[in-house]
This record gives C-alpha cells, sequence and structure tokens, in this order.
C-alpha cells in the first residue's frame, strides 16, 4: 500500500474547504427560506437556486478544495475531466430532488427520511465518483467499514440539511445550521479518504486508476475559484434581497389590495323634513253658524243661584268695584 498525505498543505485546504461548505449551506438556506414564502414556478426556481448553492459551492467544491491537498510522493494525479464535472453534475441533481421533493410534498416525517435518504446516498455517490475521477499509475480499494460510515454520514447530513430548509429562516439559525452541515460534508469527506487505499499498479488489488486528464492546477483550481466567486456574488445579492418577513408582508399588502379591503368612508345620515307648523284656525265672525252656537252655548249656561255664595261673592265684588269708582277724582 503506498503512502497517502491528504494535509500536504497543512491546514489550508482543509479549512478552506470547510468554509466553502459552509458558505454554500448558508446560501442554499436563505434560498429555501424565501421559496417557503411562494408557490408553483417561482418556489421551484428558488430551490434549484438552493440546489446549485448547496451541490456546487457547499460539497462539491468543498471535496475538490480538500483534494487539492491529497498527494502520494512521487506520483503525478490528474483528474478525468468528464467524470469530474459529472461529479458536480450529480451533487446539484440529488439535492434538487431533495429538496423539491419536502418543498412540494407534504411536510411528514416519513418524507423528511426518504428524501434524506435519496440526497445523502447521491451525496455519498459525489464524493466517491470525485474519487474514482482520478487518474494515477495505482490501483484503489476502499475499507468496506469506513465506506459505509461515510454514506451514513451524508445521510444524516442531508436529512439535517433538508429539515433546516423547512424549518429555519433566521439569519442566526441559518448560520448555525450553515456550520453544522459543513462540519458534517467535511467528516464525511475525510471519513471517505480514510477508507480509500491505494496500491501499486502490480499488485493487482483494487480498480487500476490508469489514464490520461487534466492537472489540479489547470484543470480543478480554476474551477474551484471561479464556483467560490460566483458564490460569493450571490450571497452579497441575496443578502440585500427581501428577507421571508419582507416578502410576506409584501403578500399581504397585495392581497388587501386586490379584495378592495379598504376602509369605507361613512356619511352622516339624512335630516329628517321638519314638520310643517299648523295654521292658526280662522277668526269666528259674528252671525255666522259657529258665533250664534258659541253665544248659545254661553246664554245656556247656568248661572249663580240667587242668594248663593257665590252669587253673594258676586255681588260684594261688584259694589266694591263701584265704590272705587265714586272715590277716585280722576285726573286732575
Amino acid at each position: 500500500m503506498l503512502s497517502e498525505l491528504n494535509f500536504s498543505y497543512g491546514a489550508l485546504t482543509p479549512v478552506l474547504g470547510f468554509l466553502m461548505s459552509c458558505l454554500g449551506a448558508f446560501l442554499a438556506l436563505r434560498c429555501t427560506s424565501r421559496a417557503r414564502e411562494y408557490s408553483g414556478a417561482v418556489k421551484a426556481r428558488w430551490l434549484v437556486a438552493a440546489a446549485v448553492s448547496l451541490g456546487t459551492t457547499g460539497i462539491w467544491v468543498m471535496h475538490f478544495i480538500a483534494m487539492l491537498g491529497y498527494t502520494i510522493p512521487g506520483m503525478t494525479i490528474t483528474y478525468n475531466v468528464p467524470e469530474t464535472i459529472g461529479s458536480m453534475l450529480l451533487a446539484v441533481a440529488v439535492v434538487s430532488a431533495g429538496l423539491l421533493f419536502v418543498g412540494f410534498g407534504q411536510q411528514r416525517a416519513r418524507n423528511l427520511v426518504l428524501a434524506g435518504v435519496i440526497t445523502g446516498l447521491g451525496v455519498a455517490a459525489m464524493h466517491y465518483t470525485g474519487m474514482i475521477a482520478m487518474r494515477m499509475p495505482a490501483r484503489m480499494a476502499f475499507s468496506p467499514g469506513l465506506l459505509v460510515l461515510s454514506v451514513v454520514i451524508a445521510i444524516v447530513a442531508a436529512t439535517a440539511a433538508l429539515w433546516a430548509a423547512l424549518r429555519l429562516g433566521g439569519v442566526l439559525s441559518t448560520l448555525g445550521a450553515a456550520v453544522i452541515m459543513g462540519v458534517a460534508v467535511s467528516g464525511m469527506h475525510y471519513t471517505g479518504m480514510a477508507a480509500m487505499h491505494v496500491y501499486r499498479i502490480s499488485s493487482g488489488t483494487g480498480m487500476a486508476m490508469t489514464g490520461t486528464g487534466a492537472t489540479a492546477v489547470t484543470f480543478l483550481l480554476p474551477l474551484v475559484v471561479g464556483i467560490s466567486v460566483t458564490s460569493f456574488v450571490l450571497t452579497t445579492a441575496i443578502a440585500i434581497s427581501p428577507d421571508h418577513h419582507e416578502i410576506r408582508a409584501e403578500a399581504d399588502l397585495l392581497e388587501r389590495i386586490s379584495r378592495g379591503r379598504e376602509p369605507e368612508q361613512t356619511y352622516p345620515a339624512p335630516a329628517a323634513p321638519a314638520a310643517a307648523a299648523t295654521p292658526p284656525p280662522p277668526p269666528i265672525r259674528p252671525g255666522s253658524r259657529a258665533g250664534q252656537a258659541i253665544q248659545g252655548r254661553r246664554q245656556a249656561a247656568p248661572g249663580p243661584r240667587p242668594g248663593s255664595r257665590a252669587s253673594q261673592a258676586i255681588q260684594g265684588r261688584r259694589r266694591a268695584a263701584a265704590a272705587s269708582r265714586r272715590d277716585d277724582p280722576g285726573p286732575r
């Protein structure tokens, strides 16, 4: 078995790969938080954007940054271009399938676990496809125990990523989930690398890796740098775009406008018309039938009986009035 070096540049490649994995996971979770506020084609576009971010930057770039630090003393390692590109497309495809499945399906634990298993198997397939894409005069074999462990880590990491995509929306919680996912993806990668063993071509053990390909400096490095720069640009664009709270508020406003829910103006009720004044009755003319009827009622009205107290009182008032007129000398 040949001697392998996973950290030829010290901590540079593992730390840089971990940071890029965190960036891709953070970018993907910000996309999924916006996808939850939409439906139909717009939601699908946000989910696909999340899958591209996680599949390329979060998984594929991390893998091949770490592979830049993998060397075998005295041997030149190249990479088959179609297989390397195919591993990236495989990562995007399986993550897209998982996100679309949980994004448009019913949010049940069974669906989440199923999507996590499918996505995790796809992520593991991407890692091992990237390893098999190496070309060198040697043979490659894998330890079954560590290989299975790396697949289990990939499934757990994928399930956690899908759960976070359905639940998390805040910046701090998204950042924490992205760090956890970065640890999981990095752990899966180095577990898979520990499962790989390289033997001399003459040993006959394992799968032959002979063939031609592009070197890491001429092929992988420009591709990794280009994807990383694109990820930073996308992160900046999403950071200044409306978050899920602003999207929800805008949707509520548009719904109120579409339904015409504006405050209705109230007007005072019209006042009732004033009642017409009743005209006074016409005066009674003397000699008319009404006047004769009134005079007849007066004459028919009984007066005080002679000698009664009322008659004596009336006569007393009359005598007093006559005496007062006699005593009054009148005007001088």
